[in-house]
């Protein structure tokens, strides 16, 4: 087991195969020492997460559902390195996309679900840029969408 899985598993977590796009798209792209990751939804074990942020969903809930979207994200990065996940150098920028009324004001705190899971499981690797913005609908409903951009070796 990776040192960064062996991180994982001590916090609970086993990551998934990585999810089959829904598109016509790829899953990931690696450029050189980069992989872009596409967009992962908010999903577990019992399907879509869905809901919108300031109307049948609260913050708290959301930053759970972007914390799933952390574990698809990397998922997909184990993915693309071959499944060595300890091939990660570190999470350069994500983008959270939040399910939210016009009014809702708090995408960062939801998106800090994804982060603070990030640095949780991988220490100063998982310190990042990022973009945390409101949508008026998302895919299938769910709550979060979130892409990232990082670096290999």
């Amino acid at each position: 087991m990776s040192g960064f899985e062996a991180k994982l598993a001590e916090l609970g977590v086993t990551l998934p195969d990585a999810p089959a796009p829904a598109a016509n798209y790829v899953p990931h792209v690696k450029v050189g020492d980069i992989v872009y990751v596409s967009g992962q939804i908010s999903m577990n074990a019992d399907g879509f997460i869905v809901g919108k942020l300031g109307d049948d969903m609260e913050t708290d809930a959301g930053a759970a559902a972007a914390r799933t979207c952390a574990i698809g994200l990397l998922a997909q990065v184990k993915a693309a390195c071959g499944g060595d996940l300890d091939r990660l150098v570190r999470v350069v920028k994500l983008t959270g996309f939040v399910n939210s009324t016009g009014d809702y004001g708090d995408q960062p705190k939801v998106i800090n679900g994804a982060s603070d899971f990030l640095v949780e499981a991988l220490g100063d690797a998982g310190r990042h840029s990022r973009s945390a913005v409101s949508a008026a609908s998302l895919p299938f409903g769910v709550a979060v969408e979130i892409e990232g951009i990082f670096q290999v070796k």
